[in-house]
């Protein structure tokens, strides 16, 4: 598995080189339907690209993408590999030349996600874990922070393709600014799931996520001491989109649940 990780940490710096090489970063997007939901012809390119080695590397595994009409998770991925490719985590970013813009694999082992790689290439950051080894950044352990929630910075995703949920995100994100230090917002849920396992936040929620903007991160921020569920506090299914909450180890020991802080 080691040999897995080394492989997929490879595939995705070489597709961050794609992201980096963009000729212009305010790329012109394509609507996928829905409210700001674009697609640019990087992110097609680099799914294309990342399919492509990954399935040479790794040729038993299926492949679940947010480009390319590959968003389906049936009983067939369940059974062995499957990666979970977002190719940029944060289109809308870099539409408009504003970072953060990342890579996102998750490999799923009988339909439990167990390797998650995430690469910001214009930090040059690595960010991964295997499940049962801890998680790192570039090389070094990183771990969650020990902070209670009035001491951290809360991250939050607005959902922004689904306005009808625009309510219930700005009522929580009132919760948490009122027992929490302030407010982030970066466009990117998989670089905000990094950002909370490398200490940097407290906690982070978005109302709903593709399964390849977590899958990733999901493994990371585990291996990293924090918890993650949905925002009812049930674990997650990792069986298509839901609600995220993650929580760093030190918010985790107090309460943290939305219904808890009314």
């Amino acid at each position: 598995m080691q040999t897995i990780l080394d492989g997929i940490t490879q595939i995705i710096r070489e597709g961050g080189k794609i992201l980096l090489s963009a000729s212009s970063l305010h790329a012109k997007g394509i609507s996928k339907g829905g409210h700001a939901n674009f697609v640019t012809e990087y992110d097609s390119k680099i799914q294309s690209f990342l399919i492509e080695k990954l399935h040479a590397f790794l040729p038993e595994a299926n492949f679940i993408g947010e480009e390319n009409g590959l968003s389906l998770f049936n009983e067939q991925d369940r059974k062995g590999f499957a990666f979970v490719i977002d190719p940029i985590d944060g289109t809308n970013n870099f539409m408009k030349g504003y970072e953060p813009s990342v890579i996102s694999i998750g490999l799923f082992r009988d339909g439990v996600p167990f390797i998650g790689v995430i690469y910001n290439p214009f930090q040059d950051q690595t960010y991964y874990a295997m499940r049962g080894h801890g998680a790192y950044l570039n090389g070094s352990p990183i771990h969650s922070s020990q902070e209670s929630l009035e001491n951290s910075l809360i991250s939050i995703g607005t959902a922004p393709y689904q306005p009808e949920l625009h309510p219930k995100m700005f009522e929580i994100s009132a919760l948490y600014l009122r027992h929490g230090m302030d407010l982030r917002r970066s466009g990117s849920a998989a670089m905000d799931l990094c950002l909370l396992a490398s200490g940097k936040t407290g906690v982070f929620f978005e109302p709903v996520l593709g399964l390849w903007d977590f899958a990733a991160g999901a493994v990371i921020c585990e291996e990293a001491g924090c918890i993650i569920t949905d925002l009812e506090g049930k674990p997650l299914t990792y069986d298509g989109s839901s609600s995220i909450l993650c929580v760093s180890e030190g918010v985790s020991k107090g309460k943290y649940l939305p219904r808890d802080l009314q």
